[in-house]
């Protein structure tokens, strides 16, 4: 299987985990030691910033799920280099704590190695979220 093959197939895996929410599908994904980063103000949103490794990630969808409802997302592109790939969207989620909903653009940029993801950015709309953070 070439590198964009395993790349391609390790990220749609992460996609359909994640639609289903199923948080062990998801951990298995990543690699012992994992680069990830999402920017964010920390304070509003404790799930935002880095992480190192499984229970990292672990941990950021156990802070994330509880304090947020998903109501839509798609991805409109999906593009792999390699092990390298970009996954471009938009979601809309509502903030439990103040009810507001936020409607973001997304990229997610990912690096796969030997069928593990070792590097994960997501940028999305941080001030949408801080706002909505706020009440």
């Amino acid at each position: 299987m070439s590198t964009n093959e395993v790349t391609l197939n390790t990220v749609q895996a992460f996609l359909g985990a994640m639609g289903t929410r199923n948080l062990d599908a998801i951990v298995d994904l990543f690699s012992e030691q994992v680069d990830w980063f999402i920017p964010g103000d920390e304070t509003l949103a404790p799930w935002l910033g880095k992480r190192e490794d499984k229970e990292g990630v672990r941990n950021f969808f156990s802070l994330l799920w509880p304090a947020t409802e998903p109501l839509s997302a798609q991805v409109d592109h999906l593009f792999v280099d390699g092990d390298k790939a970009a996954v471009i969207g938009e979601f809309s989620t509502r903030m439990l704590a103040t009810g507001k909903v936020v409607d973001s653009l997304f990229h997610i940029h990912l690096t796969v190695e030997g069928g593990l993801i070792t590097r994960y950015r997501l940028l999305e709309d941080s001030l949408a979220v801080y706002r909505a953070l706020v009440g």
